[in-house]
């Protein structure tokens, strides 16, 4: 079922969901189960899978020259979604990136989805490899979310890559796009990011996943002026809880996002992180409650591979 579909059953009833990560190669997939298992009971109609792309080491040789290598610490997003869906007969969502993709390369991804009924895509730009400080599509490869939009919602309507195949199948994916409400960190501004939004739902998005967020003020703020910019699609808001003193300083450096002051001084002056994830959770209660009381359609958690304290804001909200 798609995502939209499901918000059109809740009838105005906030529901539950969340994103997790593939194991690390060479990790079974039970790592992955161990970690939903909990928390099904809060009745999920849908999980993110997200997709790891490439990372480049280089291995010094004999000669004391390196070679470059390519490694993907992170694979198996398709087998993780139709295990999934075959084991909880939930909807699995992919994380569908433009970077490491070719046109092609998307194109028998998408595919390979379809074949397995999988309903639903999240489309993505993608982060820049490790070792570069700028994000460089693939050759032939999509530079924008917008275009990867473009080609999906192509897909749905029969058109393929190849312009001279005859009597094609139409795919039928519903497409999440990613909003920033404190604005995509290469933004200039937040108004130009929603602009560029709008053009993500304009070649077809259905709906939208945030960035995660600890004000959520800056997500009431997000929604009104996507509404102003003519966006109606439902806005769906990303939360994650702090779980360690550690991410003070690594959250706002890696995802370009802002910590209030009362959570931040509460972390500082905590003696230790069994204190700090209880801080974590009662403050993402908090927000939960109140994006609930606003109608959110549903409170999306970023669990990061780990359920524990996703199951214990789940058991206050939900």
């Amino acid at each position: 079922m798609k995502v939209t579909e499901h918000i059109a059953q809740s009838k105005g009833k906030t529901r539950f969901s969340f994103e997790i990560l593939p194991p690390l190669k060479g990790q079974h997939i039970d790592s992955i189960f161990n970690n939903i298992d909990p928390l099904m009971e809060f009745n999920p109609p849908f999980i993110d899978v997200t997709y790891h792309r490439e990372e480049y080491v280089y291995q010094e040789l004999d000669n004391g020259l390196l070679k470059k290598k390519i490694v993907k610490k992170r694979p198996g997003t398709v087998g993780i979604c139709a295990a999934i869906q075959n084991k909880y007969n939930v909807d699995a969502i992919p994380h569908v990136l433009c970077g490491g993709f070719s046109k092609e390369d998307t194109e028998n991804f998408l595919i390979d989805l379809d074949f397995l009924g999988i309903d639903n895509v999240m489309a993505l730009r993608g982060d820049a490899v490790k070792s570069e400080i700028y994000f460089k599509p693939e050759k032939d490869g999509h530079k924008f979310a917008n275009e990867l939009v473009d080609q999906i919602e192509n897909l749905n309507q029969g058109k393929y890559l190849d312009k001279d195949l005859q009597n094609t199948s139409c795919t039928d994916f519903c497409v999440g796009v990613a909003g920033y409400p404190e604005k995509h960190m290469e933004a200039p501004s937040l108004e130009s990011d929603i602009h560029f939004l709008k053009k993500k739902i304009k070649q077809g998005a259905d709906y939208i996943v945030t960035q995660m967020f600890f004000d959520n003020q800056k997500y009431f703020e997000f929604v009104e002026k996507c509404k102003s910019e003519g966006i109606t699609v439902p806005i769906i808001p990303g939360l994650k809880p702090i779980s360690t003193k550690k991410q003070l300083n690594l959250i706002p450096h890696r995802f370009k996002v802002d910590l209030p002051d009362d959570l931040v001084m509460a972390v500082v002056k905590a003696k230790d992180n069994t204190e700090v994830r209880q801080i974590g959770i009662e403050w993402c209660i908090a927000q939960s409650k109140e994006l609930i009381k606003k109608g959110v359609p549903f409170l999306h958690y970023y669990s990061m591979g780990k359920s524990d304290n996703i199951k214990s804001i789940a058991s206050e909200i939900f």
